[in-house]
């Protein structure tokens, strides 16, 4: 059986979305009357960010695992994270952690790399379905089927699940 790429589109994302997120950061600290979002917002910013920066990082830090164990023994994650969206390690990054970190650091600018990422992610996500299908075949296309790509809402599957 094929073996699958550990990193999958991952490098190619990261190489553009991790130095344009360090430039948003340092734009943002340098300049930060530009940037801010002003003073009406600071606390449900805050709150919201720290939530969303929580939950992203359990979110990645789930699907990590799930990724390797995935990897290492050839199979389709389809529970855990993998039943909310096909794409769990990317949602997290792209839905939850930039702009968690936008949101706490209370500047838009930042926010801007997760319109980046998923830009990127969209233009290279075909790679990794192709190799998904070529490994894992009918079952993955049925997966790709009934699960959300990136956002982690599967109203598809509780909506046939209930229909049953």
């Amino acid at each position: 059986m094929k073996k699958l790429s550990i990193t999958g589109i991952g490098p190619k994302i990261g190489r553009v979305a991790l130095p344009y997120f360090l430039i948003t950061l340092i734009l943002s600290i340098y300049f930060k009357e530009i940037f801010d979002v002003g003073p009406l917002l600071d606390k449900p910013l805050l709150i919201t960010g720290v939530v969303l920066l929580v939950i992203g990082v359990i979110f990645w830090g789930i699907t990590g695992r799930l990724l390797l164990k995935g990897i290492k023994t050839t199979t389709l994650m389809t529970t855990g994270t993998y039943y909310l969206c096909q794409n769990p390690l990317y949602a997290s990054m792209i839905l939850m952690i930039f702009p968690g970190l936008s949101f706490v650091l209370h500047t838009w600018l930042i926010l801007t790399t997760s319109l980046v990422a998923y830009t990127l992610f969209k233009i290279h996500i075909k790679q990794e379905y192709r190799e998904l299908e070529s490994v894992f075949g009918e079952a993955y296309l049925s997966y790709r089927t009934d699960t959300p790509e990136i956002i982690p809402l599967p109203f598809k599957k509780w909506s046939k699940k209930n229909s049953q």
